[in-house]
């Protein structure tokens, strides 16, 4: 008998009827050493608990008939590889969007998408468990979450900004600018170098200071005497900190 098979109904009667027969034969002494649910499981290499769930259901008066119907009628426990697809693309849709997704809203896609697939939520979790995803805690983004007035500062920003290009008179240079930074010790860590004698190159140890860069453009190309390079007066945190209002006044000024 193979594990993991479904018993027909005649196999479960002649286990009803082996059951019996050895308990009508406790009796003799070489019978009595083991019981006799121990004796079937023995001789037809089942589990005792097959075993007696089989005997209870016999005792319960449930025709193994009535009972493989019931199991033929229950849902699917694999899911075909097109529902396998289905279930991606709706998950991954649903992650760039943002939305929140449940196996309850999971199942009733499927519903309408695959109706003849019939299975419960507990499967499909299941399911989800074999194909690789992962029930966690999402990642919050700010990006849609702008304050108004800089939602109106930026409208107002490309009023101004189309309304100067369609201008008929004096059309005013667009300059673009920004700020970055770069560490003094900055270098590659990858060098040349033959093995018999080794890397040369003796690199200082650290980043070093923290140099601020800002610079401004046109299409004509860059504008002379607008870069500025500063030293950092910290080297840890966010480096746009370092260009206040005072320090960018008086640099938009001389440049």
């Amino acid at each position: 008998m193979g594990q993991g098979k479904s018993l027909t109904p005649e196999e479960k009667r002649a286990i009803v009827s082996l059951k019996k027969y050895f308990d009508r034969t406790t009796d003799d002494l070489q019978e009595q050493v083991y019981p006799s649910v121990q004796k079937v499981a023995n001789a037809l290499g089942f589990g005792i608990a097959t075993i007696k769930r089989i005997m209870a259901d016999h005792n319960r008066g449930i025709s193994f008939e009535d009972a493989e119907q019931i199991f033929k009628g229950r849902p699917q426990r694999v899911l075909s590889d097109s529902i396998q697809t289905v279930v991606r693309d709706y998950i991954r849709k649903a992650n760039k969007e943002g939305a929140y997704i449940t196996l309850e809203m999971l199942c009733g896609h499927l519903a309408e998408v695959a109706p003849e697939q019939e299975f419960s939520v507990r499967t499909l979790g299941r399911a989800l468990d074999r194909w690789g995803f992962t029930f966690g805690k999402g990642v919050r983004t700010q990006r849609f979450k702008e304050k108004d007035h800089v939602v109106a500062a930026r409208q107002r920003y490309l009023r101004r900004k189309i309304a100067n290009r369609k201008a008929e008179g004096t059309v005013r240079p667009e300059v673009y600018l920004d700020e970055s930074y770069v560490n003094k010790n900055h270098s590659n860590d990858f060098v040349w170098y033959y093995d018999d004698d080794g890397p040369w190159i003796q690199k200082p140890t650290g980043k070093g200071e923290r140099l601020i860069i800002m610079n401004a453009i046109t299409k004509d190309g860059w504008i002379p005497g607008a870069k500025v390079i500063f030293k950092s007066t910290r080297k840890t945190g966010d480096y746009h900190g370092q260009m206040n209002q005072g320090m960018f006044t008086k640099w938009f000024q001389r440049s």
